[in-house]
This record gives structure tokens, sequence and C-alpha cells, in this order.
């Protein structure tokens, strides 16, 4: 088994000083993760691993017990990594409470899910497509690892390793499950996870035993369906459950993984599956998975990747529709789905060592992740419209509350996207402001980073350590950058090679070594591929990773009625703590004689100003819109 050569750094070794990230990252801390908390109290998720919950029957939301575990487990991991970073005595006594209650609800085989044992007993893996029951197991084992490293406790790990233990042997040769997988994909990333984390190999090869059963004929749920006699837990969603390729490919179980082709489907589970074929495809040095990440990657990136890194267009399904179909108002872009793209777009980055990778997990964290939280940390976006009628508006809570703790748990593990190490160096993904300690060749050493990054593509690192080391450092330089970058070194120009999207600066480091690096980010106008109908004869408007939108309360007009101007010059000012482009433009006169009429519609000139658009929807109702049509 080879051994991956990248690995990013462990959050204890990266101290985040960002005047971009820390403070967002604080009200997580502050706000976020105490608001989720109450939530799961407050909302039964608590109270059901007491098994003290029982279905109202007058309520039809008795299915959403089955999601629970994976709330606690999320917000468990969140705040795992926010005690990897700092202690916080009250937030590791909630935790402690929380594993507890799991713990409680273990049955003595190992097995754990509330749902099912208090509400459906017996009936345990016996609706795989349907009940996610190892999804939340995946989420468990994730927040166990998290739990453990940030604590050395292994009061959770020692739960999650028993129910490992119990689905390693169901789900294996001659077990009750054998051929079977889970509906919802998650434990599959989860095990490698558990792999790395204890080095127990059977969690490796369960993962892979999963994924490989997926798609093959005769089919799963078809045969687990004959045998329970019933539709499922979901049975009445119609299509989604049909037994035919289309109601496969919801779940992306329409094929062998290694043969898939397009990314289809529901979008969340799809970026799962995904983001453990190449952990697999890493760890096991797995040819095959690799090179269907990469074909799904050329899919999804070159034909169903939003502008703001959302993914998953068609809200009937939360997922894929056909190729160049984004809509913007009616679409969906899930957050789930986004910060399933930064899980994927790291790890693809991982295998390859491609800088294009971490590009788009850049687009996503700064657009379609962030604009799922409010500037509160306490209201949330399930769906990201990139259009609004006016209507739209964050929620408190969802009683499907998978993306409040997936956008916390995130967050909070942002150390883990800033850098990788290797063999040859240290190499720069993120340009956060903050710290990195690593060890090389037996020798500590540090790189700092200050910048006013993303509003500035200024950047200086000081090399830190105890004597001169020779290492490779790499800076990303993104796909967005509007010119010729520019490095300097203690001072003096400096020559680079740019390999794979990253400078490559490779030479004997002496401590106070100061590289400055110099990123060019004017304002621009995108256009989208002439395809993609929702944006035709639209532009959008960008200043380096982030994409801007028009609120209706920055601008003289509802923003369907405003043009921008084809020739205009976009001209930056920074308020408030956000960018803030400005660019000429016109409104169009409200329609006077009917319905229709013909002949021209009268223009008056304006400006147009925009918004980032992770910050939209803080100020009120009113219409948005990230495309903006374009005067002809």
């Amino acid at each position: 088994m080879s051994q991956p050569h990248r690995s990013s750094l462990p959050i204890p070794d990266v101290v985040i000083a960002d005047e971009f990230w820390s403070p967002r990252r604080e009200t997580v801390r502050a706000e976020t993760l105490p608001h989720q908390e109450e939530r799961l109290r407050d909302g039964g998720q608590f109270a059901a691993l007491r098994f003290e919950w029982r279905p109202d029957p007058h309520d039809d939301r008795e299915r959403f017990p089955i999601f629970w575990e994976s709330d606690v487990a999320k917000w468990i991991e969140a705040a795992g990594y926010a005690l990897a970073s700092r202690p916080d005595p009250g937030l590791e006594a909630a935790v402690d409470e929380a594993i507890a209650l799991l713990a409680g609800a273990q049955q003595d085989d190992g097995y754990l899910n509330a749902y099912f044992t208090a509400i459906k007993p017996g009936k345990r893996f016996t609706d795989l497509r349907d009940a996610h029951e190892l999804y939340c197991a995946g989420h468990l084992i994730e927040a166990a690892v998290a739990h453990f490293q940030a604590t050395g406790k292994t009061s959770l790990l020692d739960v999650v390793r028993r129910y490992a233990d119990l689905i390693d042997r169901e789900f294996g040769p001659g077990g009750s499950c054998e051929g079977g997988y889970c509906g919802h994909q998650e434990i599959e990333l989860a095990l490698v996870k558990l792999f790395r984390a204890t080095g127990e190999r059977r969690y490796l090869d369960l993962s892979l035993r999963l994924l490989d059963n997926r798609g093959k004929a005769p089919f799963y749920f078809d045969e687990e369906a004959r045998e329970r006699g019933d539709a499922g837990y979901f049975g009445g969603q119609g299509s989604v459950v049909r037994a035919d390729r289309r109601s496969r490919e919801y779940n992306q179980s329409h094929a062998p993984v290694r043969e898939q082709t397009e990314a289809v489907g529901h979008s969340v589970r799809a970026m799962y599956q995904y983001a453990a074929m190449a952990d697999l495809a890493l760890e096991l040095g797995d040819q095959g998975l690799r090179e269907a990440c990469e074909r799904l990657w050329r899919d999804l990136v070159g034909t169903k990747l939003y502008v703001t890194g959302g993914i998953g267009a068609d809200p009937s399904i939360e997922g894929f529709g056909p190729a160049f179909h984004l809509p913007d108002g009616d679409g969906y872009a899930e957050t789930c789905a986004a910060i399933g793209l930064v899980f994927w777009a790291h790890r693809m980055m991982l295998l390859t060592g491609e800088a294009t990778y971490a590009d788009v997990l850049e687009r996503a964290l700064y657009n379609g992740v962030l604009s799922g939280v409010s500037a509160d940390g306490t209201a949330y976006f399930y769906g990201n419209p990139l259009a609004s009628d006016g209507t739209v508006e964050r929620s408190d809570w969802f009683d499907c509350a998978c993306c409040p703790p997936n956008l916390a748990r995130l967050l909070t593990s942002l150390e883990e996207y800033v850098y990788v190490a290797d063999d040859a160096g240290l190499a720069v993904n993120l340009y956060v402001s903050g710290t990195a300690r690593f060890t090389r060749e037996g020798r500590h050493a540090s790189v700092t980073q200050r910048s006013a990054y993303p509003w500035d593509g200024a950047v200086a690192l000081t090399v830190g350590g105890e004597a001169p080391l020779a290492f490779a450092l790499r800076l990303r330089i993104p796909e967005w950058t509007t010119g010729e970058p520019a490095i300097a070194v203690n001072g003096e120009p400096a020559s680079f090679a740019v390999e794979r999207g990253y400078a490559v600066l490779d030479r004997t480091w002496a401590p106070g070594d100061r590289v400055d690096l110099v990123l060019p980010m004017a304002p621009v106008l995108v256009r989208a591929d002439p395809r993609v109908a929702a944006a035709h004869g639209k532009v959008a408007l960008q200043k380096g990773p982030i994409v801007h939108c028009v609120e209706e309360v920055d601008n003289a007009a509802p923003v369907p009625h405003l043009v921008i101007a084809r020739d205009g010059e976009p001209a930056v000012e920074h308020r408030d703590g956000l960018d803030r482009i400005t660019v000429a433009g016109a409104v169009d006169a409200p329609a006077a004689g009917g319905l229709y009429r013909t002949g021209t519609t009268a223009l008056r000139p304006t400006e147009v100003r925009t918004v980032p658009y992770f910050a939209w929807a803080n100020r009120g109702k009113g219409t948005m819109a990230v495309w903006v049509r374009e005067a002809p």
C-alpha cells in the first residue's frame, strides 16, 4: 500500500490570526455553537438519545428522527475542532454530556441508532436505501476522530469503533448485509479517517468494500425492498425511488463507481462518495478510482458548477440537473453540497498536487459556503439561490438540520485547508494570515502569513526556525489573477517557475527570510457559457475570489430593472469590512400602456452597486441577483 505523500498540517500546528476569518470563526465559537446546542436540546435530538422522544400522532414530521445522530455528531465534530485550537471548559463539558448520551444509547453489540432502537426495533439495516443508518454512523465516526485528536479522550472513539466493528461483520462475507451499502454516502470517507486515527486496516478495507459494492447488479436496494415488502422510509417520493436508472442515479448507485462518468443525482451524496474515492485512491494507489474522480471532476466543473462554487441545480432531487442547467432564482445550490465540494476538492489536491482543485475549493468556500450563514452566525440558508424576488431569507433552523452544523464543522476546521506538507516542503493553498509550524529533516520551522486577503492580493510570508533549512515553498497562483504575479525575497525581485499552478521557491531558507507575493486583483465582469440560459446576456462581478451580487437595498430600483454598461469600469470601495463594487449602468423605466408594447425601452443612467454574495440577505428582504443584464 502506498502511503500519502501530501497531508494537511494538524489543526494545533496552524494558528489563524486573520482579519477576514478570525472574527467569523469567533462568531461560530461564541454564537453558532451555543445556538446549535440549544436547538439540538429543544428540537429533540438529545431527548431521542435518552429514548424520551416519541412521535406525535398528529404531526407528520415523525420521519426526521432518522437523521438526528448526524446532527449531534456534526455539532460534536465542530466543537472538537474548536477545542483543538483553544480550550473551552464549558464547551468541552457540553460535548462530554452529548457523548455520554450516545454511549448510553449504544446497544450491547455496538449498534447505535435511536430511531431503530426505540421506534423500529428489529428493523435495523433493512432499509439501507432510505434510512440513513450508515450515514449517521459515518458522522459519528468523524466526530469521534475530531474529538479524540482535539482532547486525547477515547470516550467517543471507543463507542464508534464498536459500531464500526459491528458494521464490518454485518457487511462482510457471510454477514446479514453482505453486498450492501448506504443510500446516503458518508461512512466511506469517515472510515478512512478512522483508519488514519487507529491504524486498523480493516476500516480502510470496509470503506473500499462499500464503494465497490455500489452500483453492481443485482442492485442491492431492489433486493432489500423485495425482502422487506414495503416501499421504504421515503416510499412516497415517486420517481426518486423507482427501480430504474434514473432512480439509481439519485444516490449514485446506477453504475460501479469506477465506471461513473457524470455527476448526477443528489449532490451531497455525490460529493461524499467522490471524496471517499479520492481518499482511497490516495491511500491505496488505486488508479481506477483516481481516473473516475478526474472524469467526474471534469464533468462537474465544466458543465454543472455555479459561479459561486455552488452545485446542485435541481430542487426536486437536491441535486444535479443536465449539463449547463444552472438556474439562478429557481436553482438550489445546497450549503451542504458546497461544503462537500470543499471536501472533495481538498482531497483531489492532495491526490494530484494540482492547484486547480484548490482554486475551486476557494471559490466554493468564500461564496457558496459562506453565504449559508448570517453575519451574526445564527441563521442559515439551506439552498443558496443566485437571484431573489425579495422573499428569500435565512432560517433560524430546519427540520432536516444538516446544513447548520456542517457549516460549523468546516469553519472550525479551516486550519486543515490552508497548508499542505509533502516530501519537498510546504504548499500554501489559502492565503489566511497566521502561522504554520512544521517539521522537516527533524528540525522545526514555521511560515507566517500577513495580508488583507481576500480584499487585497499582497501577501507577506516570513520563514522562522532554529537554523537555515532547505525546502520548497509553493505559493498557489489563483486562476482569478488579473495580471502577472510578482514575488520578491528579502526585498529583491525573485524569479520563479510555476508548476501545477504553484509558484515554486526552492532554496535554503534562513530564519527571518521574507517573501512578498503580489497577486493582481482587479474587479472584472464575468460572462457565462451561452448554454447557461439563466446567465445569457448577463454579467456577474468578481474581485479576487469573491463573487459579488446586486441587492436592492444598495440601488435605485429593484434589481430586475438594472442594466450594467458593457464598457463600464468597475470601481471598488472598502467599507464596513467589505469590498463594494460600483459600475456604470441604467434603470429601465416601468412599462406604460399595458403589459406588452412595441418600441424601445427608455433607460436612465444610474450606478449599479454590489456587495459580496456571501453577505447578502443581512439587511432585510429585497431583490437580489448575481447575474445582471448587460447593456447591448
